[in-house]
């Protein structure tokens, strides 16, 4: 119900008013009158109503003056104005204040519940639009993280970052405002444990071997980003304010690979490669160290002499210098990106863009071609694995291989990739299937990183505008167990790490990773590791 605040010097006026207007028939209510502009504006600073009828001419003030005063105070109500003065220079202040209508001196009953249906109409009208943004307010903080992951991998790879995001927020926000960065490219080696796993297992190892960067960064004191890039390749930006030194800080840098590298190792049992680029005093150069730190990893020359870990990258390592100009890193991603979808189009238009803007793609030598070509298809083939499907049924990387090492130009090489790009696509069509894929890995990436929150699959698919029951489905058709299991595993991975660093009691690991009761967690703890948190920690 709308209300209604009127003021006029006249009490005559003042009763007429109440008695014409329409009150229930209109769906408005009175909140109050007043009989100047000074009291009139004391009555709408205190109920705020919705609609102010005011005559012009009152003593104390008039009606203008307390109109200028409103809106100077951001009143956002509708103004009707009451009176007999049809004086120019009235109406033309009165247009300024921005008065949306008036009533006659005197006015009908007709001309009063027209006014004030048209007036009510468009409060209705406003109020459904102030209603509509925020629900899309709203759903822009739910998915803000998303566009924060999107515009970060945007910024580390040198890629188009989205028009939703404000860069400066967005740097005020990660804290990248004069500092320095360096970027260290982690690499997932198959093989031992991590042969034949099932996709549910690789999404589990890559959330392990995450959390264990994340957390080994911050005991450094070094601020961080970590980013899963495609499939076994991870980004892991580190940086502190300009005014540290900068050889302390890459020598922390470094030192922090070797501690990544000996943990996940130790703790988990997978074997990572380790890739550093080189520090950069300038965000917009942070996707120059990302491709310097691939472009080691991809070389792996004799690693560092103080940190036999990690591949350093050096200037000397290009063996032609237009691959100084190439980003084969945001090429991937883009391409990884479009192909995930069997987007052809956008496919070939990323490969298109490795050519045209990057100068130096169009003049490598064959043989750098043949590796970034081997690379390119070995990240597809991680990348559809992870969908269920089997790119080496189609285009074994054995047969790949043997074709790159024929290509004698660039011209040649765009065209094989075009025909292998255009080949899967139209073998792999997108259907309904890839729409639920990318539905549950929504659920998964947001189970990941909100494990510690009390999470409801009923609130997960009102975000995705999918039933319940449906979610539930898909979630088991694609990962193999329930959400409920799936949430319970990724917990119990965490607090098996927390257990190993005999930092925490353990009432403060289970707390950690969801669970108030303490006997609850020790239950499923032992259920899933064979041990209750007391002998995981002894052992």
């Amino acid at each position: 119900m709308w209300t209604i605040a009127i003021v006029d010097d006249d009490r005559q006026v003042l009763s007429g008013m109440s008695r014409l207007i329409p009150w229930e028939q209109l769906g408005v209510r009175p909140v109050g009158e007043a009989l100047d502009g000074e009291e009139g504006l004391r009555l709408i600073e205190a109920t705020q109503p919705d609609i102010v009828i005011t005559d012009i001419y009152m003593p104390v003030m008039n009606g203008l003056d307390m109109i200028e005063q409103l809106r100077k105070q951001q009143y956002a109500g509708k103004i009707i104005i009451l009176s007999g003065y049809s004086d120019f220079d009235y109406a033309r202040k009165a247009l300024r204040l921005q008065v949306d209508d008036y009533l006659p001196k005197p006015a009908s009953p007709t001309t009063i519940r027209e006014v004030l249906q048209r007036v009510t109409r468009e409060l209705a009208e406003r109020r459904a639009l102030e209603h509509r943004e925020q629900e899309i307010q709203t759903q822009l903080m739910q998915y803000e993280p998303y566009l924060e992951r999107e515009w970060v991998k945007s910024a580390l790879t040198g890629g188009t970052p989205s028009p939703l995001t404000d860069p400066s927020r967005m740097l005020e926000r990660l804290g990248w405002k004069n500092a320095q960065f360096m970027m260290l490219a982690l690499e997932i080696k198959r093989q031992g444990r991590m042969e034949g796993i099932s996709v549910r297992d690789w999404h589990l190892f890559r959330f392990a071997v995450g959390n264990t960067v994340e957390e080994l960064a911050g005991q450094d004191g070094l601020r961080s980003y970590f980013l899963e890039l495609h499939s076994h390749h991870m980004a892991l930006l580190l940086y502190k304010p300009l005014s540290w030194p900068t050889e302390a800080f890459r020598s922390e840098v470094l030192a922090l690979a070797g501690r990544i590298n000996s943990s996940v190792h130790r703790f988990l049992k997978v074997k990572l490669h380790i890739g550093a680029g080189l520090r950069k005093d300038d965000w917009l150069a942070i996707p120059d160290s990302t491709e310097e730190a691939f472009q080691a990893l991809a070389e792996r020359r004799e690693p560092d002499v103080a940190f036999p870990s990690v591949y350093v990258y050096n200037e000397g390592g290009f063996r032609h210098s237009a691959a100084r100009s190439v980003r084969p890193v945001r090429f991937f991603q883009e391409m990884t990106d479009a192909v995930r979808t069997f987007d052809e189009p956008r496919a070939l238009l990323a490969l298109d863009d490795f050519f045209r803007r990057d100068n130096g793609a169009a003049q490598l030598q064959p043989e750098e071609l043949t590796a970034i070509g081997t690379q390119l298809f070995a990240i597809l083939s991680f990348t559809l694995y992870e969908s269920g499907i089997r790119l080496d049924d189609e285009l074994p990387l054995t047969d790949l291989t043997k074709e790159l090492d024929q290509m004698e130009d660039a011209l040649q090489w765009k065209a094989w990739v075009a025909e292998k790009v255009k080949r899967i696509c139209s073998r792999y069509t997108p259907n309904e299937n890839l729409k639920h894929k990318e539905t549950v890995d929504y659920i998964i990436q947001y189970i990941h990183e909100h494990y510690a929150e009390n999470i409801h699959l009923q609130d997960l698919a009102d975000q995705v505008y999918i039933s319940k029951n449906y979610l539930s489905t898909l979630f088991r058709q694609f990962t193999g167990e329930t959400f409920g299991d799936y949430l319970t595993r990724v917990r119990m991975e965490k607090a098996k790490r927390m257990v190993l660093e005999k930092k925490l009691l353990i009432a403060e690991i289970a707390e950690r990773v969801g669970y108030r009761n303490v006997p609850y967690f020790t239950t499923l703890f032992k259920k899933h590791t064979g041990r209750s948190p007391t002998e995981f920690h002894k052992a």
